[in-house]
């Protein structure tokens, strides 16, 4: 795995790969804002430039992933093009444009002794990645990582590792291009459910784990993991049309909260309607959404107003689908629906269309989620949308990081002291 480019002949143990981006990973950590800079811009270049080697990888794994039946919402996903290349190197060039958070004073203070006590921003080291799926993360997740100054493991799906290995081998190229050590990204090629749970149990190297999938790998994950995991869950996210909501406007909210792409965490699952809008609301958007092809379960009070959809289970509500499917519910009041979200919720995006700044408000406060929106779609839940350049994951967990994780949430502190002379009594 030696050079600009990975070649599969035999897996390296995953231990070996995980030594070497710890090795890696203190010259990371020191490494200059420009230099980080310099190789993220050499590896959107160098990206451009290996598209047809890159695409040439990608079909294979997306004609291998057909024939094996795979579903039309994964293999989405799966798929790059040239648009989806060129957001890729976007997305990089994005994030050397992004303030180095490394070196930033946190907070300082000073103590009756004299000692001066400050709190700096630092690396977290090495940072593994277990992904399903889309290869755009290994371009994302590294790049993040990089310019955090901290080395990346990446492990992503079998079905699309010859496009992994691609994209990895052109930021290896870009890292050593610029004088970094290419080890600063390093691409497990080893893709049997035996090395995804090693790698969930190097204490020696790994210092945080990031895993981006469905709720098999979540599970394996919570079950197998014994380094450091900041989870990126499901995303069953709801949107809620209160009885002070301007209807044109969430009939647009919804449609393109459900509809725009719907393979995708930050897409709406579920729609939640006020009764006191219901009657006109529910059959307007549901025939729209209907002819868009997405298929439609509700509650007995959707049902009475959209006789055409199915009976939905609490297993449905609880659900996130990924596909063009939909819950509706029709609730009496705010809190009811503040309920329903919070019991069916995943704590991913809940959002709430309301001209009602009171109502706005309760549902910013009780909504137990990592982010809440108000008269927006879902689908702004992104690293991207949020200014934060390209997204490692979203973080539906509490510690240490919460929704889009950026630059800063791939960093730690330390506590720097300054003194002079003193001892203590």
């Amino acid at each position: 795995m030696e050079g600009r480019r990975y070649t599969r002949c035999v897996a390296t143990p995953v231990d070996v790969l995980a030594s070497r981006a710890k090795a890696a990973s203190r010259r990371m950590a020191r490494a200059s804002s420009d230099e980080k800079d310099a190789a993220l811009l050499a590896a959107a270049e160098l990206l451009l430039e290996r598209a047809p080697e890159v695409l040439a990888a990608n079909a294979a794994d997306v004609e291998a992933a057909a024939a094996e039946g795979m579903e039309a919402g994964p293999l989405d996903r799966l798929r790059l093009s040239d648009d989806r290349l060129t957001g890729m190197a976007d997305g990089l060039r994005k994030v050397a444009a992004l303030t180095d958070p490394v070196g930033e004073v946190l907070d300082g203070w000073r103590r009756p002794n004299g000692l001066r006590i400050e709190r700096v921003r630092v690396p977290l080291g090495v940072v593994a990645i277990i992904y399903e799926n889309r290869p755009n993360v290994t371009s994302d997740a590294a790049g993040l990582c990089l310019k955090s100054g901290n080395a990346a493991i990446l492990r992503g799906s079998g079905t699309a590792l010859r496009s992994n290995l691609a994209i990895a081998g052109v930021l290896r190229e870009a890292l050593q291009k610029v004088g970094l050590p290419e080890d600063g990204v390093v691409m497990v090629d080893d893709v049997a459910h035996e090395a995804a749970v090693q790698l969930m149990q190097l204490t020696d190297f790994i210092d945080c784990l990031v895993p981006r999938g469905g709720p098999a790998l979540i599970a394996s994950v919570r079950e197998n993991a014994t380094v450091p995991v900041v989870i990126d869950g499901d995303g069953n996210c709801h949107v809620y049309v209160d009885a002070q909501a301007d209807l044109d406007e969430a009939f647009e909210i919804v449609l393109n909260a459900k509809t725009q792409r719907t393979s995708v965490c930050n897409a709406a699952e579920s729609l939640v309607v006020n009764e006191a809008v219901a009657d006109v609301f529910v059959p307007r958007v549901c025939a729209e959404l209907a002819a868009r092809g997405v298929e439609l379960l509700g509650d007995d009070g959707a049902r009475s107003r959209w006789p055409e959809m199915a009976v939905a289970t609490d297993a449905d509500f609880g659900q996130e689908f990924l596909d063009l499917k939909l819950t509706v519910a029709v609730v009496p009041d705010l809190g009811s629906a503040i309920d329903h979200v919070n019991r069916f919720g995943t704590g991913h995006t809940e959002a709430i269309l309301t001209r009602d700044l009171d109502a706005a408000r309760r549902f910013t406060d009780e909504v137990d989620a990592a982010v809440v929106i108000v008269n927006a779609s879902t689908r702004f839940t992104d690293g991207e949308e949020f200014g934060l350049g390209a997204e490692i994951g979203i973080s539906t967990q509490k510690l240490h990081a919460r929704g889009p994780m950026g630059l800063r949430e791939l960093t730690t502190y330390k506590y720097v002291v300054w003194g002079d002379g003193q001892i203590r009594e």
